[in-house]
């Protein structure tokens, strides 16, 4: 009963050391992300269509922030929002295939070395930079990391308690499995797949297979499918963080996963010459056994090996990959009603906040596009003199403005849905920006169709604007879309690439124009050039492109930060 209840506690703590890790690993990559968050936003926005770069960025990331599903659901969030093309987003991923390995080698050192002396002198700094605030970043990093390192020790500390080595059951169970058939092979490879795709770590699998190597009663044969079957269940996760999103996000999550098939495939048909070979690069003799503490080296290697033999070949067959998840994944036609829709915000990918931010800016950038269409079809609706048109184009800025509507909704609630994670003070600052941006573009899009409104009771009055009236509505339309043009401008650049003070000059004209129209207007009533009614709806117009103006200058100041 006593070996019973020793078995339990044991397993107990083996489960928390592996909660622990994940945990640890969890917290260490949000703080990396929050830390770095803008950073690593430019160094993947800035993406050529260089495949050696994009790979050399994806592994340059993924060790960063130590998670190759946060890279991979990065890249798939980029891809969303059009700022990184399928190509581009391939290569990343198969960087961050070779990132990851440097988990793997952690792994392996903890098992090697002993890490809590560093664990505690973790915590203690750790704590203190929480409380600085400043610094709280760091902070919780340092106690990520900290606590993986001390799940890794409490790991190796419960595999020795559980003496599996000496224990005839476990032995014989897995001395039962044949690791010359091909079918073990299939068979672990498949629990290695299973169990990634449930936990959702990679991480809590390879320090499984690692405990068990180490402990000499899993074949080094037998663990290395469970590794190879933890690199298909990592896809999972961007496949998951994909579903419901566009088309080319899904695409970008379908080649993550055909392209760790693709290497398991190869593996396996050079499975026990390829595992020789990286067991006598670090000078173990799987036939004659023994040497346990060099099979979680032997794993890490392995794991290095093969994801970067895998890159190797497929990095120059990239437009192939292309071809083949486009084919398999063709663009659907989608029907008209459906253009009402924000194309760059999916909802599914908020598994990283600080990139989420990127999204919205596009779709941000989208709706400034959206409300300068508005008025361009407000001054068409100026020089419509056909009833039936001059209807259906009124009917068409009427819906415009639904969708300006629907827009500032659909972005305001996805920037809420962000800001209530931890975010870094700049990313805060960004999001508050946005939702004032956003707010700033639906009260364009409201002047738009009060200008509408207003030409449209002078389509039903019967009567039309003077000569001189449409020259000077057409000399203030003309200044607000010049507003409108340099604010989409800024918009879609870098703020520091533009100058402010241009859309304050072209806001002063709009003003200095409105007060001259307003007393040349009064001017002309009391001369009885038009009656007072033309007047009035001469003047609303005025008035709206002067409004106009004013949000206009309120979107770029929000967008500068003022």
């Amino acid at each position: 009963m006593e070996t019973v209840q020793d078995y339990v506690m044991v397993s107990l703590k083996l489960l928390g050391a592996l909660g622990l890790l994940i945990f640890g690993m969890r917290m260490m990559s949000d703080a990396l992300q929050k830390m770095a968050g803008p950073q690593l936003r430019h160094i993947l926005a800035r993406m050529t269509t260089n495949r050696l770069t994009g790979m050399l960025t994806g592994v340059f990331v993924t060790c960063a922030v130590q998670s190759s599903s946060a890279t991979t659901v990065m890249t798939v969030s980029f891809v969303s929002a059009g700022l990184l093309t399928l190509s581009q987003a391939i290569s990343v991923i198969m960087g961050a295939n070779i990132g990851t390995t440097l988990t793997a080698w952690i792994m392996s050192l903890g098992y090697n070395v002993d890490l809590t002396n560093v664990v505690f002198p973790a915590f203690l700094v750790g704590i203190v930079l929480i409380y600085m605030k400043r610094h709280r970043f760091l902070g919780d990093f340092l106690f990520g990391i900290a606590f993986m390192f001390l799940s890794l020790a409490m790991l190796s500390t419960a595999g020795k308690e559980m003496d599996l080595e000496h224990n005839e059951a476990v032995v014989s169970f897995f001395a039962s499995f044949d690791t010359d058939s091909y079918l073990t092979i299939l068979a672990f490879l498949g629990i290695g797949t299973l169990i990634t795709c449930i936990v959702q770590s990679s991480a809590a699998v390879m320090a499984i297979t690692i405990l068990l190597c180490s402990t000499g009663v899993l074949p080094i044969y037998l663990g290395i499918a469970l590794v190879m079957g933890e690199n298909i269940g990592t896809t999972a996760t961007a496949n998951l963080a994909a579903l419901g999103a566009n088309t080319q996000a899904r695409r970008t999550a379908l080649a993550h996963l055909l392209f760790n098939v693709f290497g398991v495939v190869w593996v396996l048909c050079v499975f026990y010459p390829f595992v020789d070979m990286v067991c006598r690069l670090v000078g173990y003799n799987p036939s004659i056994g023994g040497q346990v503490e060099r099979l979680p080296v032997v794993l890490a290697m392995f794991h290095t090996c093969f994801n970067v033999t895998n890159t190797a070949v497929l990095i120059g067959l990239t437009p192939w990959m292309e071809r083949i998840v486009c084919w398999l994944l063709p663009e659907k036609q989608q029907p008209q009603q459906e253009q009402f829709r924000l194309l760059y915000i999916q909802a599914n990918l908020m598994q990283t906040p600080e990139i989420s931010v990127l999204q919205a800016q596009k779709e941000t950038a989208r709706f400034g596009v959206r409300v300068q269409k508005m008025f361009g079809m407000v001054r068409c609706l100026m020089d419509e003199h056909d009833e039936d048109k001059f209807m259906h184009l009124y009917d068409q800025i009427g819906q415009e403005e639904d969708f300006a509507d629907r827009m500032e909704m659909g972005i305001a609630r996805f920037l809420e849905q962000v800001s209530e994670n931890h975010l870094s003070d700049e990313t805060k600052q960004k999001v508050r920006q946005m939702l004032r941006e956003v707010g700033e573009l639906e009260s364009i899009g409201d002047a738009c169709f009060k200008q509408a409104n207003t030409l449209n009771r002078l389509q039903e009055s019967g009567k039309e604007f003077t000569a001189v009236q449409r020259t000077q509505i057409q000399v203030m339309m003309t200044l607000c879309d010049d507003a409108l043009t340099q604010m989409n401008t800024i918009m879609t650049g870098h703020r520091y690439e533009h100058d402010i003070n241009e859309t304050f000059r072209i806001e002063n004209d709009i003003n200095q124009k409105r007060q001259q129209l307003k007393a040349d207007n009064i001017r002309a009533v009391n001369e009885r050039e038009y009656d007072y009614a033309i007047g009035t709806l001469y003047i609303d117009l005025i008035n709206e492109c002067e409004k106009l103006g004013d949000y206009v200058v309120n979107v770029v100041q929000a967008r500068f930060g003022k």
